[in-house]
């Protein structure tokens, strides 16, 4: 055993136990949080503009800072891009993280010297909770590697900015950094194609132990690692056994990747975003990710079917229940308040607090009252391939309101790795599982509103062409899992 995992072996066991003192303790944990935050922005612009200076509750806060998306705080960021100081935090930023906006065109947000480190110790603690529950740390001993956007990084009014993964490439541990690739060079090419290329040539004779990055966008490299080796993944990387993932839930590519592994492999699941590191996995028996109550950052939550009413009510943390599906509504210590990230959240515990991604409050079909949700379509696929030999590699699902011939009905688009023996027994078990699990989908086909779906076959890499066709291949960039209109869906006819 390596001096190196011996290290962190008592590492992962310090932080597990400083994480168990703040988890067991939410409640106390989330006012400590709230109460630091709102003492630290009283002399800010956004602070005088909603008198910080009175705020002594959350009930305060709640009725002088109203919930907002980017566009609804935009004037204020507008400010900071600028270069102003001391707007929505003291200071200036940091960095910028750059994301693509499907409304705002390209948003900004703000990282500060609170918020960064915040960033870096989630990624880590997430690792160590693992060494710690496994007692499984020979990995630090080999080669890692973390499918991300470019490092190189641009400058606005003396603030340099970039993609998220670029910018938290450059707080790699000195430590870390033998162990790390690509290479600099490599990780700066910016056409996504070349760069996985690239990368294969750069890994293929070292010995891989993490693969970490969006499934989707990992699934290519391994693609193309395969079709260089002709061997399975697992035969040419023999200690590679865990797999970090964020930003797309993992189980519908899960079947795909363990043929494409060749056996299964540990992972770790995390839930990081621009506007903050909010959730890891942190049980490998566990379903549920724990959310980060001790990060600078405080909570809210509405209820997903409440939150387009006039006044919504707002959650904090000791108000949620089980199986709800809430808006994720977050104020930071980089200046983001009653601030909506778009994604929705639902609890599998309480004790403590663990969360899945359910989806996005935007991405989601109601064309007819249906009310279907991210969460409902990925676990229909998943139990419609249970059991079976079939693959897929993507998907998407979007109404068809006006087709040639007869009722309207969900369109689902897959590309499939393996065919289904039966195409209509396996849209069947789909339909079977969307109408279990929503009981306004079923009232629509048994009313004959709608009728079953249809699954529309897309060609191999089709996903991946289309993502190109829009200059969104590769990095962050995700397929929506559906989408309550057709300007995806569309485009994907052609493919």
């Amino acid at each position: 055993m390596s001096i190196k995992t011996i290290a962190a072996k008592i590492f992962a066991h310090y932080v597990y136990r400083k994480t168990q003192r703040w988890a067991n303790n939410p409640v106390a944990t989330q006012q400590q949080v709230f109460e630091e935050l709102i003492q630290k922005a009283k002399s800010t612009q956004f602070g005088k503009d909603h008198n910080f200076e009175a705020i002594r509750t959350f009930e305060d806060f709640a009725k002088q800072v109203p919930i907002r998306d980017y566009e609804g705080l935009r004037t204020y960021v507008d400010r900071v891009v600028h270069g102003e100081e001391n707007i929505l935090w003291p200071g200036k930023p940091l960095y910028f993280a750059k994301t693509s906006g499907t409304t705002s065109g390209a948003k900004y947000i703000p990282l500060t010297k609170e918020s960064m480190p915040y960033h870096i110790e989630a990624a880590r603690d997430a690792i160590l909770h693992y060494i710690y529950q496994t007692g499984k740390a020979g990995f630090v001993d080999g080669k890692m590697i973390f499918l991300q956007g470019s490092p190189i990084l641009e400058d606005k009014n003396g603030i340099q900015f970039g993609r998220l993964s670029g910018i938290v490439a450059h707080y790699v541990p000195k430590y870390l950094q033998r162990n790390r690739l690509p290479s600099l060079e490599t990780n700066c090419i910016e056409d996504w194609e070349t760069k996985v290329n690239a990368i294969v040539e750069e890994t293929f004779n070292e010995d891989m132990t993490v693969i970490s990055g969006i499934p989707s966008w990992v699934q290519m490299y391994f693609e193309k690692l395969q079709d260089k080796a002709q061997k399975p993944v697992g035969s040419l990387f023999k200690n590679f056994n865990l797999f970090i993932y964020g930003g797309v839930n993992y189980e519908p590519y899960r079947a795909k990747f363990e043929n494409l592994i060749g056996r299964k492999v540990d992972s770790i699941e995390l839930f990081p975003a621009s506007e903050g590191f909010f959730a890891y996995q942190d049980l490998q028996n566990e379903k549920g990710m724990l959310l980060l109550l001790k990060a600078g950052i405080f909570y809210e939550f509405i209820k997903a079917n409440e939150f387009f009413n006039a006044n919504p009510k707002r959650h904090t943390i000791g108000e949620v229940e089980i199986g709800v599906n809430y808006v994720l509504i977050i104020s930071t210590n980089a200046g983001l308040w009653g601030y909506n990230i778009g994604d929705t959240v639902e609890f599998t515990s309480t004790q403590p607090y663990r969360v899945i991604v359910s989806g996005r409050i935007k991405h989601f079909i109601s064309a007819f009252g249906e009310h279907v949700i991210g969460k409902e379509v990925e676990q229909a696929i998943q139990e419609a391939i249970a059991g079976t030999e079939i693959r897929i590699n993507e998907f998407t699902v979007a109404p068809q309101i006006t087709p040639k011939s007869g009722l309207p009905y969900h369109e689902w688009f897959i590309e499939f790795e393996n065919l289904p023996e039966d195409e209509n027994r396996f849209a069947e078990a789909i339909d079977a599982s969307m109408r279990k699990q929503n009981v306004y989908y079923d009232d629509l086909i048994q009313g004959n509103v709608l009728q079953k779906l249809k699954i529309t076959k897309v060609v191999k890499n089709g996903f991946q062409d289309y993502m190109k066709s829009i200059g969104r291949l590769g990095g962050q960039n995700k397929i929506p899992r559906l989408s309550n209109d057709r300007s995806v869906a569309d485009q994907l006819e052609t493919y």
